[in-house]
């Protein structure tokens, strides 16, 4: 039976939880727009360079991190049973795992970068500064990752505002360290689009610094962690194995969404500048408010996660109810946006009126991409909340690259949709997806409520 008060409790719950996971999320989003518009300002090449920098690193970070993610719902479900000693086993072995996995990328960078970019054809000064970028950023990779899992244990025992602090207060020295390295101040040489590189590794190196020193002096937190006995602990390869059994599906769940983006950019280039001007206008709008339903699937995988380690499953069950409701009313509010402002907001991006016009009739389709993202970002969440990953696995795999780009591909050739064909594909594939997703909730949850 639902009852308001308890909805209203459990939507409060929610938000304490999801608002500075928020916030967060826009820092972090925060030092990639000052990398690129900053180095802008150091020249054409620069610009270049680190765009097309971001742009491999992107999908390296995102992908690799999906992987680190899912200590998120292991800790998650250990805290909600009171296994406080497995939390700290967890931690530790997450910790090598980003040593491993950065170690790997590091080697990529080095060994491997300069002839894969050889590959492209970029005008020579643009791959320097491409390739040094990247080399720049490799000496931060380890520690982007160490904070990765980091985060990843203290936002689960509900410090999500500590977590919002520290990318908050490192958001400007992100910015001063770009200008100092960029531009050549307080004595050191102009590096130009390079220093951007240095000044985000020296940022995330400092994040984890400040995690570590919050985690030591956090008396609850460092009883989980205790750094001092992790010497002693014992090296357990199937803690290895069941965090990545976990984390590898949401990692690949999490490339093929972002490669398939990548894949359209390139079918988009042949329609001409205008029309990848315009794509790359609505698509950066829409990843900006994807932070909130994104910010939101977080929030419910830590909530979810307790309550079924804890063997509370109808209240698991009701938490995911108020999250999908949440989210499907901000979609609703973001669909009035897109639709009735949507020239106003293509305006924010150009000047040029075939642009925006081009612009606000993508915007149009993204008000339908909004509603169903607020709808499967969420269950995606629910389910690693339950660890169940491969969901979402197949659902990407399928929705973008069984039925997306196909689909996408004879709206285009052979229905003469135009630059129009790889927005309906998309609408096409997240709608499938969220069915797909929504009916193994329904699934999942049944399952577990026979538990109880």
């Amino acid at each position: 039976m639902f009852k308001v008060k308890d909805a209203k409790a459990k939507l409060q719950e929610i938000l304490t939880v999801m608002l500075p996971i928020f916030v967060t999320q826009l820092a972090v989003m925060g030092m990639n727009f000052f990398d690129t518009v900053m180095s802008g300002q150091a020249g054409s090449a620069d610009l270049a360079g680190v765009a097309i920098g971001s742009n491999i690193w992107m999908p390296f970070f995102t992908s690799l991190n999906g992987i680190l993610v899912a200590l998120t719902p292991i800790v998650a479900q250990h805290y909600g049973a009171g296994r406080r000693e497995d939390i700290s086993k967890a931690v530790l072995h997450g910790i090598y795992l980003a040593v491993i996995i950065g170690a790997a990328v590091i080697a990529t960078f080095w060994f491997i970068l300069g002839d894969a970019l050889s590959l492209i054809g970029l005008e020579p000064e643009v791959q320097a500064v491409a390739e040094g970028y990247l080399k720049a950023l490799s000496f931060g990779v380890i520690p982007i990752f160490i904070c990765s899992i980091l985060r990843g244990f203290v936002d689960t025992l509900g410090y999500t505002a500590m977590t919002m602090r520290i990318f908050l207060l490192t958001l400007p020295m992100n910015i001063l360290l770009n200008y100092v390295l960029i531009f050549g101040k307080m004595g050191l040489p102009r590096l130009g689009g390079v220093g951007a590189g240095y000044a985000t590794a020296l940022t995330y190196t400092l994040i984890s610094l400040f995690f570590i020193v919050a985690i030591g002096r956090i008396g609850r937190l460092k009883e989980y962690v205790r750094f001092a006995g992790w010497r002693k602990q014992e090296f357990m390869p199937s803690l290895l194995k069941e965090h990545l059994l976990i984390g590898i599906p949401i990692g690949t769940a999490i490339f093929f969404e972002s490669s398939i983006f990548g894949m359209i950019a390139l079918f988009m280039a042949k329609f001409g500048t205008t029309a990848i001007a315009a794509h790359q206008a609505a698509i950066n709008f829409t990843s900006l408010l994807y932070m909130l339903p994104l910010s939101f699937s977080m929030a419910l995988t830590i909530i979810i996660g307790v309550k079924v380690g804890a063997g509370e499953y109808d209240e698991a069950a009701g938490y995911g109810r108020i999250g999908i409701l949440a989210n499907l009313t901000i979609a609703g509010l973001f669909v009035v946006l897109l639709v009735f402002v949507r020239e106003q907001i293509a305006m924010l991006y150009s000047d040029d009126g075939e642009i925006i016009t081009l612009a606000a009739k993508f915007l149009f389709y993204a008000a339908f991409f909004q509603l169903l993202d607020g709808t499967a970002a969420p269950i995606q969440g629910i389910l690693r909340g339950y660890k169940d990953v491969k969901t979402a696995f197949y659902a990407s795999l399928f929705a973008y690259w069984v039925i997306c780009l196909p689909f996408g591909l004879a709206l285009d050739f052979y229905f003469g949709h135009g630059p129009f064909s790889y927005w309906e594909s998309l609408i096409t594939g997240l709608f499938f997806s969220a069915c797909f997703l929504l009916l193994r909730l329904r699934r999942i949850q049944r399952k577990f409520a026979g538990k109880g």
